[in-house]
């Protein structure tokens, strides 16, 4: 009896043999060690640039004494490892540093101007999914039709077209000429800081104040913007949706179904495109990703002060501080944004169980 407990008590299990900690643990570190290489490679990148980040603060007509100082107070003085050390243990510490071009904490810039790129990224996003996603199965479905050759040909020009390109048609077209949507920036000159700051997203801060005449504005402001980002969401997601859904079609479960006598609506809704869900969780997450840090153009053309300009803007100053914190910021997302992809995978997809 005591050999029996003795032998159970030498086959008990380690903690970290549990497949699902394992799983965790090297979730977590595959974020620790990507962030840390995107902080180290930014980071390095800021250091070699030809841009002095000194004389941004001094101005070029500082004495030499003064401008040793601002080196020294700014830690370039430092080898440049240690220099990068120093900034994550702050980083860790919730300390981005502060702006060379405000004085402000980047922590406070980023917090302020990342809600107009999420809404931004958002509602672009929800554009594609809704138009997307039906035009790649409608595509599919009539392969070989002129209706399949003009859905592609939709989602060729929305994924190959210069974005900036679009952008400044747009502009000139539904703004410029016909007056259809409102100019640059989230809303007119006149509802600036009108609304109090809840979520940081106007539309959603003008409905909750029951401010509709600023939500009307704030509307007529995004839906341009909104609307490029959403065409190229919505190639994206048609290529890929159309390549699922052609790949379930000829499969044999399909023919089966049909020839069962099942209605078409349902072999290819509650059938094929079940198939192909798990696949465009993946796709749907890339895209929102890409939109969130991809938007920098989009910002830029419509004068957007989303988390895109601010490091465009802090780029070219040498605000190097601002840059890494908008670069870190943007790349976590982007890494939780795939691990929710491969959580949301786990769970619609048994096999994957």
């Amino acid at each position: 009896m005591a050999m029996a407990e003795k032998n159970g008590q030498g086959r008990r299990r380690s903690p970290f043999s549990s497949p699902a900690l394992r799983l965790t643990l090297k979730t977590i570190g595959s974020i620790l060690i990507t962030m840390l290489g995107l902080a180290f490679v930014t980071f390095v990148i800021g250091r070699v640039m030809p841009i002095d980040p000194v004389l941004s603060i001094v101005g070029e007509q500082a004495s030499k004494s003064t401008y040793d100082d601002a080196y020294a107070a700014l830690g370039l003085d430092k080898p440049i490892i240690v220099q990068f050390f120093i900034y994550i243990w702050d980083v860790l510490h919730g300390d981005f540093g502060v702006s060379l071009l405000n004085a402000r904490p980047v922590a406070e810039d980023i917090k302020r101007v990342f809600p107009a790129t999420l809404e931004l990224a958002t509602l672009g996003t929800i554009m594609g999914v809704t138009l997307g996603i039906p035009l790649g199965v409608i595509a599919a479905v009539k392969r070989g039709t002129w209706i399949d050759q003009l859905a592609r040909v939709v989602a060729l020009v929305g994924y190959s077209m210069p974005i900036f390109w679009l952008g400044l048609m747009g502009l000139l077209v539904f703004y410029g000429i016909l007056g259809w949507v409102g100019g640059p920036g989230r809303v007119g000159i006149f509802y600036v800081d009108m609304v109090p700051t809840v979520t940081g997203m106007i539309l959603i801060d003008s409905a909750l104040d029951g401010n509709w005449e600023i939500f009307k504005n704030a509307l007529s402001h995004i839906i341009l913007p909104a609307s490029i980002l959403g065409y190229y969401s919505m190639a994206y997601i048609s290529r890929m949706t159309r390549s699922f859904m052609l790949e379930q079609m000829s499969a044999e479960y399909i023919t089966t179904a049909r020839v069962k006598g099942l209605p078409e609506r349902t072999v290819i809704w509650r059938h094929a495109f079940k198939n192909i869900r798990v696949q465009l969780i993946t796709v749907i997450a890339l895209s929102y990703a890409n939109l969130l840090e991809g938007s920098v153009l989009t910002e830029i053309i419509f004068s957007w002060p989303g988390i895109g300009q601010y490091i465009t803007t802090a780029l070219l100053s040498a605000d190097m501080n601002a840059v890494l914190g908008g670069t870190i910021v943007v790349g976590l997302i982007f890494v939780l944004l795939n691990i929710f992809s491969d959580l949301l995978y786990r769970v619609f997809d048994p096999r994957a169980k």
